[in-house]
């Protein structure tokens, strides 16, 4: 093999391991719950609010479906209402724990080889909310089990997402007004 062909194929695979392996998957000064029970976390989550971004401008009625994958990883199934097209939008990927499976350190993956951070930063110990940030901090969204969020809990997650450096007045509130699959 010629040595020009040869660093065609080698260089974006060392890029791809660089990028891999530097990223942060969770903002500075940001901790992640531990200990962490994946078990107690899989299921299914409605989206309250969320600072948004371009994968879920003109979303409502987001969900999330965490489940376990045969070789242990984590599958995602993300879902929601384009309100504007009038169509559901679905994503399917699948997370793996950044390092030790106690701590909620994430990293989730929507295509391919690419990965970027997901972790659960306040969570009640039912695990019924929780506060998950991506690897910055223009990545927030507050969870529940359910489609509403009790006021204390709310006002909780915002004080804490503040604490560490989140501009809460970003935050978009889903609504939740339609069935919860793409079926309906």
């Amino acid at each position: 093999m010629k040595p020009k062909k040869l660093i065609g194929i080698i260089t974006p695979a060392i890029i791809s391991i660089i990028m891999f392996n530097s990223c942060s998957t969770i903002p500075k000064g940001v901790t992640a719950v531990s200990p962490f029970y994946k078990e107690k976390y899989l299921g299914k989550w409605y989206e309250i609010a969320r600072i948004d971004f371009r994968f879920e401008r003109n979303l409502n009625n987001t969900t999330a479906d965490y489940s376990v994958n045969d070789d242990g990883s984590i599958k995602v199934e993300n879902r929601g209402f384009n309100y504007e097209t009038k169509q559901w939008k679905y994503a399917a990927g699948k997370a793996k724990f950044a390092g030790d499976q106690n701590v909620a350190m994430l990293k989730v993956s929507f295509f391919g080889p690419f990965y970027s951070g997901y972790n659960v930063i306040a969570l009640d110990d039912e695990y019924k909310y929780a506060l998950v940030t991506g690897d910055k901090l223009k990545y927030l969204w507050i969870l529940s089990r359910e489609t509403e969020i009790p006021e204390d809990v709310k006002q909780n997650y915002l004080k804490t997402a503040e604490s560490f450096g989140f501009d809460v007045s970003l935050l978009i509130w889903v609504e939740h007004d339609k069935a919860g699959n793409s079926d309906s």
